[in-house]
């Protein structure tokens, strides 16, 4: 974790990345994915589909669909993460039929939708409940789909943030900057008043292109939002 600079301006709001910096996945991506594999008669090894699911997703277009009417979005999701699917099951050796993709499209689709899925990291609701006594404002800005809220509402978050912005819905990925300016109009601040906390390049990248500070995550140690804001 980056220490807090003493000459730093102490922000008035944190801009703040869900997935890898509130919570993780329960189960590898090879268990979840293989284990669906399975279900629906499809064989695959396993031991490939962590790698698989890595290029897939970055060789992936960004999840964001700024151009479509709102009522198409959930579609526009769905048919993102099947592209998805597919390549990763290709690149791990198997060539799924169109009927099986999208059969393993839901069954995933519906199991990352489900709080049980995922893990929130033991620091971070007292750290939210931290920020948000010391008159903070807080918003989630992440790369992910209308999911979201739900979860984090079942996952117990939503009620520390003021904003949820996610990329699929807001028209715009990060390293793009418009989201997180968009999280600033919503907040009502400008880029010196924000930092933005997140473990992903993505999320460096886009908060400089912003004009906003950076706190980079790396959770490798016991309490990594530690120091961040005190």
């Amino acid at each position: 974790m980056v220490e807090l600079q003493p000459l730093l301006r102490r922000p008035k709001g944190l801009l703040i990345d869900a997935m890898g910096t509130l919570f993780g996945l329960a189960a590898p991506v090879a268990k979840v994915y293989g284990q669906a594999a399975r279900e629906a008669g499809v064989g695959v090894k396993a031991q490939l589909l962590d790698a698989a699911f890595r290029r897939a997703f970055a060789a992936a277009p960004p999840l964001a669909f700024p151009d479509v009417a709102p009522d198409r979005l959930p579609l526009e999701e769905w048919h993102w993460w099947r592209a998805l699917i597919g390549n990763v099951f290709r690149l791990a050796g198997t060539q799924l039929s169109p009927a099986v993709l999208s059969q393993l499209t839901e069954t995933l689709f519906a199991h990352y939708a489900d709080a049980r899925a995922w893990v929130v990291y033991e620091d971070v609701p007292p750290y939210l409940e931290r920020w948000h006594n010391a008159g903070l404002k807080l918003a989630v800005v992440s790369n992910f789909d209308g999911r979201l809220p739900g979860l984090l509402e079942d996952l117990g978050l939503l009620q520390w943030f003021d904003a949820v912005l996610v990329s699929s819905r807001d028209g715009a990925a990060k390293p793009n900057p418009v989201l997180l300016h968009r999280a600033l109009t919503q907040l009502g601040m400008a880029p010196q008043d924000v930092w933005h906390l997140g473990d992903s390049p993505a999320d460096w990248q886009g908060a400089e292109a912003a004009g906003i500070h950076c706190v980079a995550l790396k959770r490798l140690i016991s309490s990594p939002l530690d120091s961040v804001v005190r």
